[in-house]
């Protein structure tokens, strides 16, 4: 089969691979329908997040199961389905406690990482990590359902509440999701972005929106808020910790959600303390969240409220498709995959595109996006 595989920062190369088997009782064949380019899969490539050099990468996708083990019992053959790739064993003490998202035995179970991924025809998992699509929901809606529960565990881990007022830094993809999630439950939520495109499209869906190119993001985000200070912080960017402390407000929350290795910050603890900040980390989510995304996403396919935008607020997030052999072009809209094609750490390439996704399979489709034998 013909998968996408990381040979080192700046390097990829569509390889042929084995076709996926079955290999426990338990395991499902799932064929890629496509997958998301996650913000992960470009720092990857541009050397700001570790990854196993030979791994097929990808990690936000779905597909339809075409074989199961013996022992498979929550899914069958032609259902459609999204992966969860975030592994766990189920019996070390963080997962007995529920914490599966801190499973000690990580290494090479990270899909896309240090387990090959889905930027492939196909993947092998065990059952346990692939969850039925609910009928009716169209591919490009079934595509965020992995990024939906990032979210929603940095929102619950945030504890946002209805007396709220939110700032989301950064409008990709993920923070559109943040912001679109938030506003079901807080007071108000305002994003801030430098990039024009991605400004475009914020603005289709968001009231408040702050256009931070070539100004000081803190400053810009509170006279934009007349004064105002919000009381909590998403850094979806990677980038922002400094921002979002001089941002907050006394007593707030700061989630930060983005990766980027190579960025740092000085940090006094004095100014948590004395300012009643709390600075949050929620890492990845747990298994129960997966469910709850699966149904968020159903919820978000359909029409929204007035003033939340129309129609379907998912779809409108996938602007761009291309084909597995087209891998470099999907992510030359996201600002390239070398040094050359980015501006640094802390600042922001130039998008052409909001959500793309890589589509492995290749055959005729219908109008929900999803191939006409599923």
């Amino acid at each position: 089969m013909r998968a996408l595989v990381y040979l080192g920062p700046g390097s990829a190369e569509l390889q042929d691979r084995p076709a996926a088997q079955l290999v426990n009782g338990d395991d499902v064949v799932v064929e890629i329908v496509g997958t998301g380019v996650c913000g992960t899969d470009r720092k990857i490539l541009l050397g700001r997040f570790p990854a196993r050099p030979g791994v097929v990468l990808g990690h936000e996708s779905v597909g339809v199961v075409r074989e199961t083990g013996p022992q498979a019992r929550s899914v069958g053959v032609g259902d459609r389905v999204v992966v969860n790739p975030t592994l766990y064993c189920g019996w070390c003490v963080p997962c007995r406690r529920g914490a599966t998202n801190f499973c000690r035995h990580k290494a090479g179970t990270e899909v896309g990482v240090d387990r090959d991924g889905t930027y492939a025809e196909a993947v092998t998992l065990p059952e346990r990590f692939v969850e039925r699509v609910p009928d009716g929901l169209p591919f490009r809606s079934a595509v965020l359902i992995e990024p939906l529960a990032c979210v929603l565990n940095n929102v619950e881990a945030a504890s946002v509440t209805f007396d709220d007022t939110v700032v989301v830094l950064g409008v990709g993809p993920i923070g559109m999701l943040t912001a679109l999630v938030a506003a079901r439950q807080a007071r108000r939520v305002t994003v801030a972005e430098p990039d024009g495109y991605r400004l475009e499209r914020a603005r289709e869906q968001f009231t408040h929106v702050v256009d931070v190119a070539g100004t000081d993001l803190a400053e810009a985000v509170v006279k934009a808020s007349g004064g105002e200070r919000p009381s909590v912080v998403f850094d979806t960017t990677g980038t922002g910790l400094d921002a979002a402390l001089r941002l907050i407000d006394d007593g707030g929350r700061v989630v930060v959600m983005g990766f980027d290795d190579t960025y740092t910050v000085p940090l006094r603890p004095l100014r948590l303390t004395n300012r009643g900040i709390r600075l949050i980390g929620a890492g990845d989510y747990r298994a129960d969240i997966f469910p709850v995304a699966v149904d968020l996403a159903a919820a978000l396919a359909g029409p929204q409220r007035s003033g939340t935008g129309s129609g379907a607020v998912l779809e409108r997030l996938v602007t761009h498709e291309f084909p597995l052999e087209r891998y470099e072009d999907a992510f030359i809209a996201l600002g390239g995959i070398t040094q050359g094609g980015d501006n640094g750490p802390g600042r922001s390439p130039r998008y052409d595109a909001l959500k793309v996704v890589i589509r492995s399979h290749s055959g005729p489709v219908g109008a929900d996006g999803w191939p006409v034998d599923a």
